[in-house]
């Protein structure tokens, strides 16, 4: 007689709760547990025929490894978190949702399905989402998985798609603790400081994004970017077949110019030309870097033909949030780049325009905000917002002018007055979120929404931040 096994899932948000539902599908009697619960997390512990343990500390978290044969964490849940230590210490395997999914994949029975992996500290989602975009132009129906909206375990159990390969993004917190997933093509993008709120250090951080090739053959393709040197180190100790991507150099970069007669940029590698620059609807820098990866990846593996690349750009629109125009007022571009949550992140944005009102700040990371100064000569001025506007005002006090907003409605208001013709206004926090919204998305719905009240005439922007309840 078979035992059933046991597995606890902390953490059943979005990605747990598909977890707990993924491991009770395939028999495992599953403990849930979270330390921020509510009704809806109650009801999926009933689902599951148990209860939520609520917020488990010291005895709670032993009697509930005593029990278990693995514990999935959710990606939420930190590496300094009193359960992981546990488990740890203990011997209690950890295993992460895109771990599992891979384990699964493994045992369908008409054999696994292809997967591109991407990850890195800024453009995961991006390039995740072109990655899916070049596949489907290559005649795959794909899947963007992971640390996106759909959840890997989840995919891989619906009836209603059909799959024929995945692009799995890939953040820190589900690579950490891998110990099998593999990706036929694997991007390491960057690394950069962030998430030092959930990584027991910067060694820790950078080790988990090089789990991305960990377990890659030699008949698979690891892809890094030439303008890291981090990446580069680690990429010369990868198994696989090492492909680069870089504007002006790599195995995949650009040739050409930008003329009176339009963008002549072309995609190419050592086979030749291949894609067109002119393809993407946008071309920023970064989103020329992020196109070069997905195509490195998509061709070099096999998955598409370079001739069907041109196809996958120009069908690319790029996910809301990330350097996303939302206005234009009396000669003033209004954009929405809530997503950035690091100064990484958020020095791309300010890179991408030469003047500039700057809206940063937010609930802080435990990141070194100081990098932000670097590029105070294209800041007209700084509205600084949330938890951190003292670090963004020592930050760029003496270097531009900088003002505090205490709601974002106050912080559109002083960017309108402050902004000159040509400018672009730039929400570009370079923190989290949780100070004033439930999370980056939140909080960029709601600065478009004042920037489109303004722009329709409104005298007063108004809006939902910090007044809805969230604290200051």
């Amino acid at each position: 007689m078979t035992q059933t096994r046991t597995a606890l899932v902390h953490g059943v948000a979005v990605a747990g709760a598909a977890v707990a539902r993924a491991l009770a599908a395939r028999g495992y009697r599953v403990l849930v547990a979270d330390d921020a619960p509510d009704d809806a997390k109650r009801e999926l512990a009933g689902e599951l025929g148990t209860e939520l343990v609520e917020r488990p500390d010291g005895d709670a978290i032993r009697r509930l490894l005593a029990q278990v044969d693995l514990v999935s964490p959710a990606p939420g849940v930190p590496e300094t978190h009193e359960l992981v230590r546990a488990a740890l210490a203990t011997g209690v395997p950890l295993r992460t949702e895109i771990d599992l999914a891979y384990e699964w994949e493994q045992e369908r029975p008409g054999g696994p399905r292809p997967m591109v992996g991407i990850t890195g500290t800024d453009g995961k989602t991006t390039t995740t989402m072109l990655v899916a975009s070049l596949l489907t132009a290559g005649g795959m129906r794909t899947a963007a998985v992971g640390n996106t909206d759909v959840p890997f375990v989840a995919a891989l159990d619906d009836p209603d798609h059909e799959v024929d390969a995945f692009a799995v993004e890939c953040s820190s917190f589900r690579l950490s603790w891998i110990r099998a997933f593999r990706a036929e093509a694997a991007v390491w993008l960057n690394l950069a400081p962030d998430h030092q709120n959930w990584h027991e250090s910067m060694v820790s951080y950078e080790q988990a994004k090089a789990n991305i090739w960990l377990h890659q053959r030699p008949t698979d393709v690891a892809v890094g970017w030439t303008g890291d040197p981090i990446v580069m180190r680690r990429l010369a100790a990868a198994p696989a077949r090492h492909v680069t991507f870089g504007i002006a150099d790599g195995d995949h970069r650009i040739i050409g110019d930008v003329g009176s007669d339009g963008d002549r940029r072309r995609f190419a590698r050592a086979a030749g030309e291949y894609a067109s620059v002119a393809s993407l609807r946008r071309r920023f820098p970064h989103d020329v870097t992020n196109a070069l990866a997905a195509a490195a990846a998509c061709i070099e593996s096999g998955l598409v033909a370079p001739e069907r690349i041109d196809d996958g750009l120009a069908a690319f629109r790029v996910p809301p949030h990330r350097i996303e125009p939302v206005g234009e007022l009396d000669g003033v571009t209004w954009y929405n780049d809530s997503k950035a949550t690091s100064p990484h992140a958020a020095l791309t944005a300010i890179r991408s325009f030469d003047s500039q009102v700057l809206i940063a700040g937010g609930r802080n990371k435990d990141l070194d905000l100081s990098s932000l100064a670097s590029e105070s000569a294209r800041i007209r001025t700084v509205v600084a917002i949330g938890e951190s506007a003292a670090d963004v005002v020592a930050v760029f006090q003496g270097r531009c002018p900088v003002v505090v907003a205490h709601s974002m409605a106050e912080a559109v208001d002083v960017a309108r007055a402050a902004a000159r013709p040509g400018d672009a206004v730039l929400l570009s926090p370079a923190c989290a979120s949780f100070d004033w919204y439930s999370g980056y998305p939140a909080r960029g719905d709601d600065f478009r929404s004042l920037v489109a009240r303004l722009v329709a005439g409104g005298t007063e922007p108004g809006g939902t931040s910090p007044a809805a309840g969230a604290t200051t």
